[in-house]
């Protein structure tokens, strides 16, 4: 019988917090002043296992478990130590050292070394590696640039690459987390249900749709985890999960409606947090689909959605409309580039231009779940569906579960759907690569689900990742938005707030668009 644990059943009280658990799962009680947190999220991880992840929801778990040799610092501006303690380039960027940090223990308790560290990158990388999945590689291209890496010694990793690779730093901290290898060879390709890595915390039990229980790891290398445990809850309606906040049956949640903010802010209780985004929420148009092969027709869906009531009324304040693929707050946004202004007039003359004056029959797919770049998307796709039958497109709306939606969406089932993008670092290398890179248009795992190629950009793209100027990077980024700005294969729709609303009495969460909890805490 599946395990469940009903929406209002956990309750954390204070010190010698109980956490009561239904139908045959041991009662836990975390050790005094090692409170547990439950977390409230509207969908759940589809993997655990960092090779695989292409969605935040298992990301929001995953970054608990598992560390790179570099991380993201907490003020998102650049790149610190985290597995590896420092690292030097040679060879004209096309070697990179990196230097281990010593004494580091996986879950499992076996050691950490530069040994696990070419075992995780060439099990992405090399379809000889005997744990290599397709699908790895697919997912994020930016380690085809590697030509070889290797353990100089049991703490030391060289990287030689086949061309110098601007962002490959980032590309490290961003996409190679350390997984254990004995665990890796003992589950297979079960591993994404048993994941081992050397973060704060370590993983308990996934119960699938319900809840993911991770616990304290007692051996980590950093300052330990003040938190004993953490249950991320799978609550899919914002109204119970903003109802179990309130009763306390949660401590913290995500995907807030703008509705509920001012009530949250005036329980003594409660506060919200806000912080700026590095993310676009956005309409893609399949343009290997017709009539959106048409660049005419892509133009006119950009004319005919109203993106300034759109924000105002799904987002309520906590979001900007956005005018390009690149949000304000990460530099190469090219801020002065015209944007395509409401005007039903002028898409109706684009689609008669188009031999469609009757309008056309089309499909919408809806993400089911909250995102941090979009937090009401059922809301956002009527008020998007209502636009587009003011100029004579019927569009019929499609939702599913999380699952199968990105798997749709990455194999090119979709006419028009919508997604978003939250960068994990400033620089916009990642985000416009993923997302409008032809490498990226391939199925079944595309990321750029418009399946727009473009050899023009794709030649900026790979110019901007081989020089060291920010300033001419940040050139070749402008004539790549120049051009998807005329070949218009999104509708970019807003520029969002991260928004977390939280117990009173818990701190030092740093939210981005997952949250780090490693050195979050309770008030007794």
């Amino acid at each position: 019988m599946r395990k469940q644990l009903p929406a209002l059943l956990l309750a954390v009280a204070g010190a010698g917090v109980l956490l009561a658990v239904a139908a045959g799962i041991s009662t836990l009680r975390a050790p005094p002043c090692e409170p547990t947190l439950c977390f409230g999220r509207g969908g759940d991880s589809v993997t655990l296992d960092p090779a695989a992840v292409s969605d935040g929801e298992s990301a929001m778990v995953g970054v608990q478990i598992y560390e790179g040799l570099a991380r993201l610092s907490d003020d998102l501006s650049g790149i610190e130590p985290c597995l590896a303690t420092s690292w030097e380039e040679s060879a004209g960027g096309r070697e990179w050292t990196f230097h281990l940090r010593r004494g580091v223990l996986f879950h499992d308790g076996t050691a950490f070394t530069s040994e696990a560290v070419v075992f995780a990158v060439r099990r992405k990388m090399d379809p000889a590696h005997s744990y290599f999945e397709k699908r790895f590689a697919e997912i994020e291209q930016s380690l085809t640039v590697l030509d070889e890496v290797d353990a100089v010694d049991a703490y030391t990793v060289r990287f030689r690459l086949k061309h110098p690779f601007t962002p490959f730093l980032t590309a490290i901290a961003n996409y190679v987390d350390i997984v254990s290898p004995a665990a890796v060879m003992k589950w297979g390709a079960d591993f994404e249900r048993h994941p081992v890595g050397t973060g704060p915390f370590k993983f308990v039990e996934w119960v699938p749709d319900d809840y993911i229980l991770l616990e304290k790891n007692r051996s980590y290398w950093g300052s330990r985890p003040r938190l004993g445990r953490v249950l991320f809850r799978c609550i899919p309606d914002g109204k119970e999960r903003l109802l179990a906040l309130k009763t306390g049956a949660i401590q913290a949640m995500d995907g807030i409606s703008p509705e509920d903010l001012d009530a949250i802010r005036r329980r003594p209780d409660l506060r919200v947090e806000t912080r700026a985004g590095l993310n676009i929420g956005y309409l893609a148009m399949n343009v290997e689909k017709p009539p959106f092969d048409r660049v005419g027709v892509r133009r006119a869906i950009n004319h005919a959605i109203n993106k300034a009531n759109l924000v105002k009324m799904a987002y309520g304040g906590l979001a900007v409309p956005a005018t390009g693929p690149i949000p304000a707050t990460m530099w190469g946004s090219a801020g002065d580039l015209p944007d395509y202004p409401y005007d039903p007039d002028q898409a109706r003359r684009l689609l008669v231009d188009a031999g469609l004056g009757s309008g056309f029959e089309t499909s919408l797919w809806v993400m089911p779940i909250p995102r941090p770049y979009m937090i009401q998307p059922q809301r956002i796709a009527d008020a998007i569906k209502a636009n587009l039958a003011a100029i004579g497109v019927r569009a019929k709306l499609h939702s599913c579960d999380w699952q199968s939606y990105l798997e749709g969406i990455g194999s090119g089932e979709h006419e028009m759907a919508l997604i978003g993008y939250s960068a994990d670092s400033p620089d916009p290398d990642d985000l416009l690569t993923t997302n409008l890179g032809s490498e990226y248009a391939v199925k079944p795992n595309a990321g750029n689900i418009s399946f727009f190629r473009n050899p023009q950009v794709d030649v900026m793209l790979l110019r901007a990742r081989s020089v060291l100027s920010p300033e001419k990077r940040a050139g070749y980024y402008r004539q790549v938005l120049e051009i998807v700005h005329e070949e218009a294969p999104w509708v970019p729709l807003a520029y969002a707030k991260q928004v977390l609303a939280m117990s009173r009495n818990l701190h030092g969460i740093v939210l981005t668009d997952v949250v780090w909890l490693r050195d979050a805490w309770m008030d007794e």
